[in-house]
């Protein structure tokens, strides 16, 4: 098959997953270097025309730090924080405000045979953020450094539902008219939990997350975050890793760390199994639960290339409609990756009491990642559950991969009656048991 039409059939979950979403990005001042920046908004860009409502917050910290320099002024930090004076503040209003319109321009873009061709993409502003002096910690006094007081919700949600792109800068507002400069990651953790954003995106620098080992974490959940030490992990991911571990706890659905000097790493990321970063979440990314009939579709869509190859018995919809409590399915990020059903027999009086392990499909690009086993743990957990003493299954392909997981084969003999009348003696399936 063609690579190009396999990759976007593989894509296309992702998209019907992710329409009207809300992903908040955060991109530090060190990406705007070229051509690391016009990349990044090509990739946005996509995301866009895909239909997903992107917040996009920036900062200026390398601006800023230039400014500093040019006018011999000191650059101070306690607690992650810049110490901001009023001649400091006046570097950071340029700095940001220089951001601010350069990568509104980018964003802005349409020029033919360019990834922005028709693209017609409005970049939004405004008051957004209230905030408040952060004021004396420690003994120092932060001065013109604020943290986050309030969000407007309401008003960011307005401009995303017309299709606009938001952009919010580290300066926040405060009622008596003062100017406050804010912490970037501050701002995306209190803007993505405002909005109850399916997704934060840090852009850094670092790849993502590593163990103290030096091994590397492409997905942890909050908890785990919390307690990994984090001296092999790169710099500016270490210091976004308090908010992204924040942020799930409060109810963000995912944060991702996406390397963004690595070419087209957002839509790996995004759009991939694998990705190329390090993803958060509040639980296990991977999970299964007992299917419903909103999966039926989904179910379909994994079983009907084996149904044709004679892997499975064909299924119609009504059956499967019919049937839908009888299956467990997998999801990884909410994407439904796998099925198996479970199927209690009648016994007669001097028979075990008997389980069917039937309709055990993973999707094709996912088989690498030990769903068919784990599935295979589920229904023998359901099985035990209803006290099924022996669990069998029929295939005329994959005997070995059973049997190596403890199943042995047996005799059609040796199923329980009524499965006996209905055997197809034309498929000549194997049948393997296993006792519980």
């Amino acid at each position: 098959m063609d690579a190009f039409v396999q990759w976007f059939r593989l894509v296309t979950p992702y998209i019907h997953a992710y329409q009207n979403k809300v992903f908040v990005m955060s991109l530090g001042g060190r990406a705007l270097s070229l051509p690391h920046l016009k990349n990044i908004t090509f990739d946005i860009n996509v995301l866009l025309a895909l239909g997903i409502r992107v917040v996009l917050v920036h900062g200026a910290r390398e601006q800023i730090e230039d400014l500093l320099k040019a006018r011999n002024l000191p650059s101070r930090f306690h607690n992650g924080y810049r110490v901001t004076d009023a001649d400091t503040l006046e570097c950071v209003l340029n700095a940001v405000g220089s951001v601010h319109i350069e990568i509104s321009a980018m964003l802005s873009q349409g020029l033919p045979n360019t990834p922005m061709a028709n693209a017609k993409n409005r970049v939004i502003g405004g008051n957004f953020i209230t905030a408040q002096p952060i004021g004396v910690l420690e003994g120092v006094d932060l001065q013109y450094t604020g943290k986050v007081r309030k969000v407007d919700a309401d008003g960011i949600l307005a401009q995303l539902k017309l299709g606009n792109l938001v952009l919010i800068n580290t300066e926040g507002l405060s009622p008596t008219g003062e100017i406050f400069n804010l912490e970037m990651a501050d701002v995306a953790q209190a803007v993505s939990v405002a909005l109850r954003a399916d997704k934060l995106i840090f852009l850094t620098e670092g790849r993502g997350i590593f163990d103290e080992k030096g091994e590397f974490l492409d997905a942890l959940t909050s908890d785990e975050l919390s307690a990994l030490p984090l001296s092999q992990t790169p710099d500016d991911v270490a210091r976004f890793a308090p908010h992204a571990a924040a942020a799930c706890r409060a109810g963000v659905g995912r944060v991702h760390f996406v390397p963004w000097q690595t070419e087209g790493a957002l839509l790996k990321e995004l759009f991939t199994h694998d990705g190329v970063g390090s993803v958060i979440t509040r639980e296990s990314l991977e999970n299964m639960r007992e299917a419903k009939s909103d999966d039926i579709a989904a179910l379909i869509a994994i079983i009907e290339p084996l149904e044709a190859a004679g892997v499975l018995v064909p299924r119609p919809r009504e059956l499967l409609e019919r049937e839908i409590e009888h299956f467990s399915i997998m999801l990884h990020d909410n994407i439904v990756v796998g099925c198996a059903a479970l199927y209690v027999q009648e016994q007669t009086e001097d028979e075990p009491k008997m389980a069917e392990l039937a309709c055990l499909a993973v999707r094709a690009d996912q088989r690498e990642w030990g769903y068919g086993e784990s599935l295979l743990r589920r229904i023998e957990s359901r099985a035990r559950a209803q006290k099924i003493e022996v669990l069998f299954v029929l295939t005329t392909q994959t005997e070995h991969w059973f049997m190596e997981r403890g199943f042995a084969l047996g005799e059609v003999s040796d199923l329980p009656q009524c499965k006996r009348r209905i055997y197809n003696l034309q498929r000549k399936s194997k049948v393997l048991f296993k006792k519980l």
